[in-house]
Parts: C-alpha cells; structure tokens; sequence
C-alpha cells in the first residue's frame, strides 16, 4: 500500500508539473487531477470498519470508486463538514447505521466531473449537495444516482453550501411546521451556539421572529454573544439565566414564545416549558445532555403544552424529492439576499482530518469543523 500510495502521488505531482508547463490555472490543475483519479478508479476517503471513538477507528485509506451508470453523477467533493451525527455513527449510537466498512460523513458540496448517459437535468460543472444520509461524504470523489443529490447555486459561498443541506434544514422545517408563527412573535431555544441554533437566529429574522437564545456558561461568554447578536439573536442568556425570577422582565418586553426548540434535554427543556405561551409548542431535535425531557404535570394540565420532536432525515424521507428542492432553493434564496450564513466555522485540509476530529468532541467548541478537499 505505502508503495501504492507513493507512486500515485507521484503521477500527480508529474502532471501538475506539466500542467504547469502547459501555462494551466490552478482550478484547471484539479480538474485534471479529479479526472486522472476518476480514470484510475480510485480515490482517497475516511473509512471506518468498526465501532467506537472516532480517533480511534476512523483511517485514510484508498478505496475503488463504482462505475458511472446511465443515471450517475461523478463529482469531486469540495467540503464536508463534521456533524454531531457523523460522530454518533461512528460510536454505533445513531438510529441509522451504514453497513460496515463505510465512509464516514454525510454532509457537503461537491462539483461534478461527468454525468452518465441518461442524466439530462445536471452537467459537469454544477454544484451538489446530498440529498439524505449515506453517502460518505468525507471522500475526495464520489459516484451515486443523480436521485442522491440537489442542485445548488455556484455563486453561494462554499461553506453555505457545505453546511446546507442538515442544520439550515432542521431550523427551517421547525419554524414553518409546528407553529403558525407571524412577524413579532417570539421563539426560544437552547444550544443557540450550534449549527442549528445559529441557522433558527438568522431564518427568524428573516420571518421577522424574536429569538431567546440559551447557551451554556463558558470562559468565553461575551464573545459568544457578541457573535450570535452580530448573527441576529435578539436575547442571549444562560441556562442559569433561565432559572431566575429576572425572566419575568423579559416578557414585559417580548411576549412569551409559542415555539421552543430543544437541542439539549434534561433541565434546560424543563425550563423552557415553563416560559412557553399557553398552547405552545416545544420541539425536540436534539439530546446532548443525554437526559430525558421531564415535564411537569402542571404545565400539560393548566398550559396545554404540546411536546413534539423532529428528526429532519424522516422528513426527507416523507416528503421527497420536490419539496425538499423546494426548501433548499428557499434557503439558498436567504443566502444570496445576506440573510443566512455559514455557522462559526474552521476549515481543516482533508488529511489534517483528526486535528477536525479532536476539536469537534472537545467540550465548549462552537466552530464547527469543515474538512476541505
């Protein structure tokens, strides 16, 4: 394998050497590169072939690319992030698990590098993103059914792309679904630092919405909230915050939610119920405390709150193809208007991968990890 490995990055760096004597851009080098790996059938990717802590498990290794069917696309990924989910999938811990050994990752953009036979509504050039979970995005190429992707606009900077098709989603789909919200109200909401937390800041501003945003107490605070008000976030406050007779004052000011989006669990939804309108709802999309949503009895008898949860891969799955194209044009809409932008992020070259892992499972991180090819 190591002779392997030398040899093939060998013949990359003979071609860029005459690409470059040839008077090639450095855009018309990877492209020339991609399609040198397409014709060798093979490139590299983050394999793991059992469970456990991803540092432990997860390897660079050389892997055969499928055969470009009548139906596929080939695409060179440009950029993946590292999600809580691609971190859980790995632990064994995550309600789909892909057949072992997989490619770790599920989210990106890629461009494409040929198109089969039958492909009629995409052609080299274009960017995609996926359309469910699966593919593996933490690759330098790929080849799937064009059905396994969306069409994205290339003038949206890379990181929006990257970061699309999950956390944008998720917040999206629980404004609109649960609740018939309208200019003013407001919506409240724990682990406002995270990739869905930013994305609900900047999607209810542009709906016109009042956030209440609760993070965690960290050596960083004021930054931290500097930056998510600089993102739109109307209140920033701690869990402990939360807790004080003070809250009352708030709602003197902004009326009480009818919507709170729960990504923590435990005493922090608790919480947040008691601060919810009479009929609201909460929504229940993440559990990073690892405990259970306790709800006292009184607030379901004298406040008729509804609990809900949403898992954004099932909606994917429910309602298809055209309406989730129709979500992620919405969404990209807000990208090029400068309403919606990629999280806190930090870009990570691709074989740095385990400086990205370390960060993303260290306590207090809130850039999110972006492995660039």
């Amino acid at each position: 394998m190591a002779l392997r490995g030398a040899w093939t990055q060998g013949r990359g760096l003979l071609l860029l050497l005459r690409l470059q004597a040839r008077g090639c851009q450095r855009g018309q080098w990877t492209r020339a590169l991609a399609t040198s790996a397409g014709a060798r059938g093979r490139c590299e990717a983050l394999v793991y072939r059992k469970h456990g802590e991803p540092l432990d498990v997860i390897h660079l290794e050389n892997v055969k690319l499928s055969q470009l069917g009548d139906f596929d696309i080939r695409i060179q990924m440009l950029a993946a992030p590292i999600n809580p989910s691609d971190i859980n999938m790995m632990q064994g811990t995550y309600p789909i698990l892909p057949d072992l050994p997989a490619i770790g990752g599920n989210e990106g953009v890629g461009r494409i590098l040929e198109v089969g036979s039958k492909v009629t509504n995409m052609k080299p050039g274009d960017w995609v993103i996926p359309s469910g979970t699966g593919l593996g995005t933490w690759r330098i190429e790929a080849v799937s059914n064009m059905n396994t992707f969306i069409k994205v606009p290339k003038v949206i900077p890379l990181l929006c792309a990257a970061t699309l098709s999950v956390n944008p989603c998720t917040a999206y789909r629980m404004l609109y679904d649960f609740e018939s919200l309208k200019p003013g109200d407001s919506v409240i909401q724990n682990a406002a630092n995270s990739g869905v937390g930013q994305a609900t800041i900047q999607i209810a501003k542009a709906m016109s919405l009042k956030t209440i945003n609760v993070i965690r107490d960290r050596p960083d605070i004021q930054e931290l909230s500097d930056r998510l008000k600089a993102m739109g976030a109307d209140y920033v406050i701690t869990e402990e915050a939360l807790r004080k007779p003070e809250m009352k004052e708030l709602f003197k000011v902004v009326p009480r939610p009818r919507l709170a989006l729960n990504g923590v669990g435990g005493k922090s939804a608790t919480e947040m119920l008691q601060h919810l309108e009479k009929g609201g709802t909460i929504v229940t999309y993440g559990g990073m405390a690892k405990k259970p949503v306790t709800v006292p009895v009184s607030t379901l008898i004298f406040k008729d709150v509804k609990i809900r949860g949403f898992w954004v891969t099932q909606w994917k799955r429910e309602h298809g193809q055209d309406l989730l194209q129709e979500m992620i044009s919405q969404l990209c809409g807000f990208i090029q208007e400068g309403k919606l932008e990629a999280p806190i992020c930090t870009e990570v070259q691709f074989q740095d991968y385990q400086t990205a892992l370390k960060a993303t499972t260290t306590p207090y991180t809130s850039s999110k990890q972006i492995l660039i090819m």
